[in-house]
């Protein structure tokens, strides 16, 4: 009898290890991301399924900017983050437990005219415009109007907004202060590329799928400068663990990264398949799989998930972002990453 109890005592702890494990491993991961193309990885893990086949209870935030979603992060509102790598510099420099472990996609921001700004300009671009002459362009602009363009881009300390910064006074050389050239417009994505169609600014900060759109609505429109333009292999989106080494979320930090490196080769190999994804996350009924197949087949070369290969980039902006007073001092680039585990992901 004693031989039995121990044996029905020892199959009742196997039972309630195992209903525990599983309890734990569909514990909900809340995932803050920005609603762009960037961001699709997280759309195809989701879309695909993979994330409930490997056991993860995946809870996606939605925010409109990069200082937003670190807000939430830094509350520790979400335990992983998808958005732009340079407001997470912010986030460590006040103390917050938070590492990269793959890249989403480089070169993903553009800077789009319109009107006035972009009389003149050739209809056929292998890319933006000379320095000199997007300088030369920017000064005419003001001469002629009596007021400095207008550049819609996200809030201060947003990629966007320090990316932009960077163009007008390090690549084209612009006379600080830049408000004597140009006028710099903070508003969310969406406010952005409604405010370019509506004529309220003269140029954006955009990406996909809002260029595609904005190119099919409005033809006249030309481009100033390409990611490439702004920065070689410019950083974009990113994902990051907060608190890696929580024992809690190590139990699926290896697998969530292992998932994102799989859709991002998705995207990069085979886009038409990702669209009906991301298109029911991105398109709120109102952009079409077409348009957004467009898109992603225009970005498929941007869609890189190697973290080594945006460590350079993110080094010379956060020593602009520095210079500029965005941030009190530097951080050491390197502890923003985790290679350790980005290279057991990979093999």
């Amino acid at each position: 009898m004693r031989r039995f109890l121990t044996k029905l005592a020892l199959l009742g702890a196997v039972a309630l290890t195992a209903i525990t494990s599983q309890a734990e491993a569909a514990a909900p991961i809340k995932v803050g991301y920005i609603p762009v193309l960037g961001s699709s990885a997280l759309f195809v893990i989701e879309g695909e399924g993979w994330a409930r086949e490997a056991g993860l209870d995946l809870q996606l935030v939605r925010f409109t900017s990069g200082p937003q979603a670190i807000q939430a992060l830094v509350s520790g509102r979400i335990d992983a983050y998808v958005a732009g790598v340079l407001p997470l510099l912010q986030a460590r420099a006040h103390g917050a437990d938070v590492k990269v472990v793959t890249a989403a996609s480089v070169e993903e921001l553009e800077v789009i005219a319109r009107g006035k700004l972009a009389e003149g300009l050739p209809e056929k671009q292998d890319g933006g415009l000379a320095p000199t002459a997007a300088k030369q362009l920017f000064e005419q602009f003001k001469a002629t109007n009596a007021h400095p363009a207008r550049i819609a881009a996200q809030p201060t300390g947003s990629v966007p907004d320090t990316l932009l910064r960077y163009w007008l006074l390090k690549q084209i050389g612009i006379t600080p202060p830049l408000a004597n050239t140009v006028s710099l417009v903070g508003v969310d994505i969406d406010a952005a590329q409604q405010a370019f169609l509506a004529g309220a600014v003269d140029a954006a900060v955009l990406r996909e799928p809002a260029l595609t759109v904005v190119r099919a609505r409005m033809p006249q429109a030309r481009t100033l400068a390409t990611g490439h333009d702004l920065l070689p292999d410019q950083p974009g989106s990113v994902l990051a663990i907060v608190k890696p080494e929580a024992p809690e979320h190590q139990a699926w930090a290896k697998t969530l990264a292992s998932l994102f490196l799989r859709a991002t080769t998705l995207l990069s190999t085979h886009p038409d398949e990702a669209a009906p994804f991301v298109t029911k996350a991105l398109g709120s009924g109102i952009l079409t799989e077409d348009i957004m197949k467009a898109s992603l087949e225009h970005s498929a070369s941007r869609f890189v998930s190697d973290p080594t290969r945006i460590v350079a980039g993110v080094k010379q902006l956060q020593d602009f972002e520095v210079e500029q007073g965005l941030l009190r001092k530097a951080q050491p680039v390197e502890d923003l990453f985790d290679f350790d585990l980005w290279r057991q992901v990979k093999q």
